[in-house]
């Protein structure tokens, strides 16, 4: 709508992406705080709340808490695109079939585990596998059927390393599954995953706004992609969205994302790091997502090859609970790290 009336009325301070990105985020963390006290008291009333995992004893005070808060900021971050953005983009436009794709199939998942009661109902790991690769693939593959650029970027060099070619379509696609299963494993302790993702989304907002400033790129020895400039509304919407969610799921949580919020966000950032041309760097930018996947492999690639766990449960922050400390004594370690490492990686830039 504000970019609407831009070219409508020559109202030139809405054509500045900075300026959208910030009403974008005021009216994304608005309405997400106003709408969620709403569906808290529904979802307590309609008893659709989180079913918790049995193995974790310290879990138990949380059985009663609502789920799917994911659908509400989704709602939000939706909305304020629809005002803020220019939604024919097609860099935004395929944004939103990402996250509403995404979202989707996690709220498919939570509503199975909620009906049932059974945090192991809903759909089966095949089918979320299946429902993922196919919203992964439609979307690699229209980035490719636009010309998006295939070429491989990593951190500290100012050259790519080579061009993928159609070979970047499963590239991207395990971008996203590897992203998206990983902030889904992440999101097990009160606001654990939504300040890692708040921060990644700042950094990747500065990087996709600087690939599509034709100066700030050059400068920065960075690609130029006209058009990606407009994600940085786009993620900054969304942030919006989750600083409202955790004004309710900060420690002790009055409400849970589900995967309806978890997957939506893999899916956005993984879009974003790819739009940015930093697929690599986002093992920095969502170090916190990247050690929480590997602790769950390195936990049963050692149980079944050694018969010995590792952990004494994974994800890594279950290990720390039950070496009892203090679940928002992990979640603040855990901020710390994400802050740092996606400082570093902002860091890099200027060292190409």
């Amino acid at each position: 709508m504000l970019y609407a009336l831009y070219h409508l009325f020559d109202i030139n301070l809405f054509s500045y992406i900075t300026v959208r990105a910030g009403v974008g985020f005021i009216i994304s963390l608005g309405m997400t705080l106003f709408l969620f006290p709403r569906y808290i008291a529904w979802a307590v009333a309609k008893n659709a709340n989180q079913p918790i995992n049995k193995y974790v004893p310290t879990h138990e005070k949380k059985k009663h808490t609502p789920t799917m808060g994911g659908a509400v900021f989704l709602f939000s971050v939706a909305a304020a695109l629809l005002v803020t953005a220019n939604i024919i983009n097609i860099y935004v436009f395929t944004g939103l079939i990402v996250i509403i794709g995404y979202g989707a199939i996690g709220f498919k998942d939570d509503l199975g585990k909620v009906l049932s009661g059974d945090n192991l109902k809903g759909l089966t790991p095949r089918e979320k596998m299946a429902f993922q690769l196919l919203v992964s693939f439609a979307v690699a593959v229209v980035l490719y059927l636009i010309d998006f650029p295939t070429t491989l970027y990593v951190p500290f060099l100012k050259t790519p390393l080579f061009d993928m070619g159609i070979f970047a379509i499963p590239f991207w696609v395990l971008i996203f599954l590897a992203t998206t299963n990983a902030v889904n494993l992440t999101d097990g302790l009160d606001g654990l995953a939504t300040v890692p993702s708040v921060i990644a989304l700042a950094s990747l907002g500065i990087i996709v706004y600087v690939t599509g400033h034709a100066i700030i790129s050059d400068y920065l020895l960075m690609p130029n992609i006209k058009g990606t400039g407009e994600m940085t509304v786009f993620a900054a919407s969304f942030a919006g969205g989750l600083l409202g969610f955790l004004w309710y799921n900060c420690y002790p949580a009055e409400i849970f994302m589900g995967d309806t919020g978890s997957l939506s966000i893999g899916g956005i950032l993984a879009y974003l790091a790819i739009l940015g041309k930093s697929e690599v760097l986002l093992l920095l930018i969502g170090l916190i997502f990247v050690i929480e996947t590997v602790s769950v492999i390195l936990q049963v690639a050692s149980y079944k090859l050694r018969g010995e766990r590792i952990f004494l449960m994974a994800p890594i922050h279950h290990h720390f609970e039950l070496k009892k400390w203090a679940e928002n004594k992990i979640i603040v370690r855990f901020w710390m790290i994400s802050l740092i490492a996606n400082i570093i990686a902002l860091v890099s830039f200027k060292f190409r």
